[in-house]
């Protein structure tokens, strides 16, 4: 693991106004692929969903289908499409993780992550709006996000553990205000 932590590092950058379209080119990729019935929701999440924020250069997509899915079938589409399956989890919640522009050499111009789940009530939904409407709480965010990439520029899960207070923190926060926003149908 620490040879991958080597080659792909916590790297910061300020926000690049083009995120917002390398999520929609890739969104429409998607959407054209992938069986148009199992797809409920596709969203743009994480902090390059959050203009201004500093963030990894890598767009956070989540895709949302139905509970009839054939995930056999998705996760292949998938791997047509250049998305790498890196895990999966089928119990007690769908949680597919894929990515795409992780190369031999290290990172792609564009970097992807994709979360397959179910329709739900996810708390990254929450976070993003909570950032989107409270600038202050996402530039207190972007400084936690520098100092711990420096503190952890070598290993992703420690970075991604050491800012789960601060997120939960807020996301408790969003489903108070947005109570809801996210239910199913």
């Amino acid at each position: 693991m620490k040879e991958l932590w080597a080659l792909f590092p916590i790297i910061l950058k300020e926000h690049n106004p083009k995120y917002k379209e390398w999520y929609e080119i890739e969104k429409r990729q998607l959407l054209s692929s992938i069986n148009n019935q199992d797809i409920k929701r596709i969203n743009h999440i994480g902090s390059s969903a959050v203009e201004g924020l500093i963030a990894k250069p890598t767009i956070d997509i989540l895709l949302e289908v139905d509970s009839t899915c054939e995930l056999t079938e998705l996760i292949k589409t998938l791997n047509k499409n250049s998305w790498n399956l890196m895990s999966s989890e089928f119990q007690p919640d769908l949680r597919l993780a894929l990515n795409k522009g992780y190369l031999l050499e290290g990172f792609a111009e564009k970097v992807y992550h994709l979360h397959v789940r179910h329709l739900g009530d996810w708390d990254e939904l929450y976070f993003r709006d909570y950032l989107l409407d409270h600038p202050d709480i996402a530039a207190q965010y972007g400084i936690l996000k520098l100092r711990l990439g420096k503190e952890y520029e070598h290993n992703r899960d420690g970075y991604t553990e050491a800012k789960s207070e601060f997120i939960m923190k807020y996301t408790k926060k969003a489903k108070v205000e947005y109570a809801g926003r996210y239910i199913a149908n």
